[in-house]
């Protein structure tokens, strides 16, 4: 019998990339894997191939977990490299520390050490605000460093950052955990091969991103330093990250890597994230988005901008986005994979209409 669609697929908005759906190429790729019978948990061919193509992108020693979803990605990756009675240095906007409903503890038993940053990015001297009491029974012994990449507020690193913090970690013997949700847009916006800002940058293990950039459910965690990371195979079933059925989460993503689609398809996004704000950044010059600001740099496919909360609330009735800080009027505007011009436009025109009824 026929499928009846529910939604509506020429709705857009910008409140996150996870609203997109899955990218057709994406969608073929797991037609072609369907049919017949293939060895499950990972026995079958897909994985096997993905084994070959993320070592060729992120050097011969790195080896992949396919995963089920970004925060079991980070639950799994910071398992492996900590003992029970280690902690993680990583900023206080980290989606580990905000947006995870506390699952890193939770899980695995180890301490967040946050320090606050004001665009995202962690750098060494901040770092050692909290990498220090080694040796002390009294406190969790800060035994690796988390960042984002990009990061939350939508700025990225560039490779010598990663490698000066890298370099302040391991000096101090800790491990460096890349959270990589959205490490395809980083890597299009530094116009660099994946491996250039994490194995040679000194990255130990990556959260590899899939879902926000066309995936369907399906993440990885790639082990860039096998001496710093231990029993995977283990964790990701005690976890509850092991598919069964691998072939199709790896066969997705595959996907990404075959023909650049994961650097054409974050590339996109974040071309579209940078239309959005040249069209503001015009308006504000010309006097007629009053009260319309920008808080962070636009490296990859978000806009973090202040705004009257009162003409925040009319636009989102008309186009869907979240607020960062409701109490300073901080709002995030996102870009996805399948983000059209037409779309960028029409959600300017309406920010336009809502800042000329405001001043009526």
């Amino acid at each position: 019998m026929p499928v009846t669609r529910l939604h509506d697929p020429s709705w857009r908005g910008f409140a996150s990339d996870n609203y997109a759906g899955v990218h057709p190429e994406v969608l073929e790729a797991i037609a072609v894997a369907n049919g017949g019978h293939q060895v499950a948990y990972g026995g079958d061919v897909y994985t096997a191939r993905l084994h070959e193509v993320v070592r060729e992108h992120f050097g011969a020693q790195a080896e992949v977990f396919p995963i089920f979803n970004g925060t079991g990605a980070n639950v799994v990756a910071l398992t492996s490299v900590l003992p029970r009675w280690g902690a993680v240095v990583t900023a206080s906007t980290a989606h580990i520390n905000t947006d995870e409903a506390g699952a890193p503890e939770r899980m695995t038993g180890i301490k967040l050490l946050t320090v606050p940053t004001a665009d995202g990015k962690l750098n060494p001297e901040l770092a050692a605000r909290e990498a220090w009491g080694w040796g002390d029974e009294h406190r969790a012994q800060p035994l690796a460093v988390s960042i984002t990449q990009a990061t939350e507020m939508g700025t990225v690193y560039t490779v010598d950052e990663v490698r000066a913090l890298t370099d302040f970690a391991h000096a101090h013997g800790m491990t460096v955990h890349m959270d990589g949700s959205r490490l395809w847009n980083a890597a299009a916006a530094l116009d660099v091969p994946l491996r250039e800002f994490t194995t040679d940058a000194g990255i130990d293990i990556v959260s590899l991103g899939g879902t926000k950039n066309g995936l369907l459910g399906a993440e990885a965690v790639v082990v860039l330093n096998p001496e710093r990371a231990v029993g995977l195979v283990y964790l990701r079933k005690l976890t509850m990250q092991l598919a069964s059925k691998m072939r199709f989460a790896s066969a997705q993503l595959l996907a990404l890597f075959d023909g650049g689609l994961g650097i054409r398809s974050a590339g996109h996004a974040n071309a579209m994230a940078a239309r959005l704000r040249a069209a503001l950044s015009a308006g504000i010059a010309e006097g007629t988005l009053p009260g319309l600001a920008f808080t962070q740099e636009t490296s990859a496919n978000a806009v973090f901008a202040t705004l009257p909360v009162a003409i925040a609330d009319q636009i989102r009735e008309r186009v869907r986005f979240y607020d960062w800080d409701r109490a300073r009027g901080e709002v995030r505007w996102m870009a996805a994979w399948d983000t059209t011009a037409a779309d960028v436009d029409h959600f300017v025109t309406v920010i336009e209409e809502e800042f000329a009824r405001a001043s009526r």
